[in-house]
Parts: structure tokens; sequence; C-alpha cells
């Protein structure tokens, strides 16, 4: 049983104004095997907690805690949080010119193992997730991501979830830019993920459609850099039917 925990978590960003605060004191506890759901409306932080667990530069956690079993994950490099078993996978997925998807794929397993795979039992691996994930072969010796549609980055996301096998998973909305069946097919390889190894999960989202996939233990609200409200699968759906309109000043739209 792994916990990764964050307490009173503040993170701020560089702006021309100078530093902006985003999160306010987030409190989170994720355990493994837990499917965690943030939802909330634009500009509430549910990236930047995104980014600042995977150690992004641009955000500066000025306080609080974010611990892995009890390891310090702030203290650590991007790279060290992978080993750890952090996963995140990104809204808007980077393209790596040059580098075959294969290639990419295998130097990240290794990395984080240690040593290589086995060759035979990994070449076997990846053709059963793609073929899983409706992905052809043929985008085994593509570029990451270069030219890859909306969907194929995603799913190129959670290929790389399946075989990885983090410990802790961060999905910055995934669902974005997905027609039906993509959700669908991307929502089937997080479940099969989270079945085969108790993957913990932090799912963030706009919208209660694919939370009819994969479904939460819990849901947080977040407004303004806070956790506004906490609940089971049943929060999600007040969501869809009400909004956050009242966890919002009177006058703004979210």
């Amino acid at each position: 049983m792994s916990t990764l925990e964050i307490r009173d978590l503040h993170v701020s960003v560089e702006t021309k104004e100078g530093p902006k605060p985003i999160l306010r004191g987030v409190d989170l506890t994720i355990g493994s095997g837990e499917i965690h759901a943030i939802m909330g409306p634009n500009g509430s932080g549910k990236s930047t907690l995104a980014y600042s667990l995977a150690g992004h530069p641009k955000y500066e956690v000025t306080s609080g805690t974010v611990t892995l079993d009890g390891e310090d994950v702030l203290a650590m490099t991007v790279d060290e949080r992978a080993r750890a078993g952090l996963f995140l996978a990104m809204q808007y997925p980077v393209e790596v010119p040059g580098v075959s998807v294969s290639n990419f794929l295998r130097t990240a397993k290794t990395a984080i193992d240690g040593e290589p795979p086995a060759l035979r039992t990994w070449v076997k691996d990846v053709k059963s997730a793609m073929a899983n994930l409706r992905m052809d072969s043929t985008f085994a010796e593509r570029s990451v991501n270069e030219g890859f549609s909306g969907g194929e980055k995603k799913r190129h996301e959670i290929l790389q979830l399946e075989l990885l096998k983090p410990r802790f998973a961060v999905l910055d909305e995934t669902d974005s830019g997905l027609d039906v069946d993509a959700l669908r097919i991307v929502s089937e390889g997080v479940n099969r993920a989270h079945e085969a190894t108790d993957l913990g999960v932090l799912l963030i989202t706009h919208y209660t459609r694919i939370l009819r996939y994969i479904k939460p233990d819990f849901v947080h609200v977040f407004v303004d850099g806070r956790v506004a409200e906490e609940g089971g699968p049943e929060l999600a759906e007040r969501l869809e039917n009400e909004g956050y309109d009242r966890f919002l000043p009177a006058g703004t739209v979210a």
C-alpha cells in the first residue's frame, strides 16, 4: 500500500508583474488503488497541481509538502520522481522529432527499472498494449507525437501508462479533445492499468463524461487554488447539474 500525501501546498507562477499565487493550501491524500477526480472552473489551479507534482520549473512551491511513502517528492528531480513511481499524462503532449515511439518507450522503461526489459517480452507487451488502444503498429516507428492527432497523442500517453507501470498517475484533462470512441478506448486503458497494478489515479477534468467510464472513489472541487468541497461520485453528478456557481462570488462567470 503506497500513499501520496499533499499537505498545505502553496504554489506560485512567475508573471511580468511578479510571482502570482495559484495554489493556496491544498491538502490531498491518495492511496494505492484509489481514483480521485479533481474538478473545478477554469483557472482554479487544477493543472498547476499536476505540473507542480511532476516538477515543472515554471511552478514554484512556496510552502507545503508532498511525500510518497514518506519520501520528499519536492526534493526530487523530475526523473527521480518518475523513478519513484509518479506519472503525468499531459493535457497537451509535446512532440519529440527524431525519437521513435518504440525507442522512447524502451528508454523510459530502462530508466525507471534500472535495466532494459527483456526484448522478446517487451515487444510482445508493446504490441498487445497498442492493439488494446486501437493503435496501428506503424505508430511504433513514428516520431513521438509528431503529426499525431489529439486523440492519438492521448492514446500514446495511456500506452506509456500501461507499459511503465507507475504507482500514481496524474491525468491532466486526458479527456480534452477526444471524440466518443477515443474517450472510451482511453478510459479502458486507464482502467486496465488501475486493475493490473493497483494504480492510484488523480484525474483532472472539467466534465463528468469521463467519469462514466473511470469511476472515482472521491471527488474534489477546486476553487481559487483550494479544495472547496469533497465527496463521492454523487458530487460529480451534482456539479453536472448545477455547475460551479455556488462556489463563486456573485457576478463571477466560471
